[in-house]
Formats: C-alpha cells, sequence, structure tokens
C-alpha cells in the first residue's frame, strides 16, 4: 500500500498562489520617498519664510515673485503640499502621481544646476537623485501587467 505525500514545497501558500515582489519596487520606494522628502523641506521654507523677521535677502527685489517673502513662502508650501500628495501616490502606483513626480524630479534635478557654484557638491548629489527619482518612475511606475 502506498502512501500518499503532498509535493508542495514547504514555502508554497496553502492558496496555492505566490507572493511575487513587484518588478522595481525598490525604485518606487526611493522615488516615494526621495518626494517625499523634498516635500517637506519646502514646507519646512515656507515656515521660515512665514516667520522670517529680517532684512530681506540680496536682490530679492529683483526676483521672480517680488520682494515679499510670504509669496515665496505660499508658493513653497504648495508645492510642499503637492510633492507630499505625490509621494503618497507615487507608493500607491498612480499614475498621475508617476507624471508629476518625474515633472517635478525634473525641475528640481535642472534648478540645482543654478547652485552649482556655491554649493557644488550638494547640487550633484541633488542632480543624482533627481536623476535617480525620474528613472524609478519612468521605468517602474508605470502600471503592471501592461
Amino acid at each position: 500500500m502506498s502512501t500518499r505525500t503532498n509535493s508542495r514545497p514547504a514555502t508554497t501558500p496553502a492558496d496555492g498562489y505566490y507572493d511575487e515582489p513587484v518588478a522595481g519596487a525598490g525604485w518606487l520606494f526611493f522615488a516615494g520617498t526621495v518626494l517625499g522628502l523634498a516635500g517637506l523641506m519646502r514646507i519646512i521654507d515656507a515656515i521660515w519664510a512665514f516667520s522670517y523677521k529680517g532684512a530681506l535677502p540680496d536682490n530679492l527685489q529683483n526676483g521672480v515673485l517680488g520682494s515679499n517673502l510670504k509669496n515665496y513662502a505660499w508658493v513653497w508650501l504648495g508645492v510642499g503640499v503637492l510633492l507630499l500628495i505625490c509621494s503618497f501616490l507615487v507608493l500607491v502606483r498612480s499614475q498621475f502621481a508617476r507624471w508629476v513626480g518625474i515633472i517635478g524630479a525634473a525641475i528640481g534635478t535642472v534648478s540645482a544646476i543654478a547652485w552649482m557654484p556655491y554649493y557644488p557638491v550638494w547640487s550633484l548629489v541633488y542632480i543624482a537623485m533627481g536623476v535617480g527619482v525620474i528613472y524609478g518612475l519612468s521605468v517602474y511606475g508605470g502600471r503592471e501587467g501592461v
């Protein structure tokens, strides 16, 4: 008399489905995290600009948004909130957030070039992180199974 044994490997779940890792999950986590940290930093910049009571920084009167730091604070606050929302949506694989994240990372990467003469190492790090976010979102941010 033969005995029947279960030939399933020990790692197979009882329902027969495997939890396969999502391709590029690490890149998407990196992109979402960097977008979230960038949003948090923009919000901190906005809080600083709202509470700043000292002399205006040099050449602010020639700035795009005028000579009032509160104008910049509102823009930074809006961008920060947008980046935080985008970060959350990237982590849940939203296509809209993917494209907003790519555009935001591209703008941030290009804008880092302006800081190159003053902070060369930080600018290169910022550019590398922006390129990483763009890579992660463009290569792995698509719909699964397409």
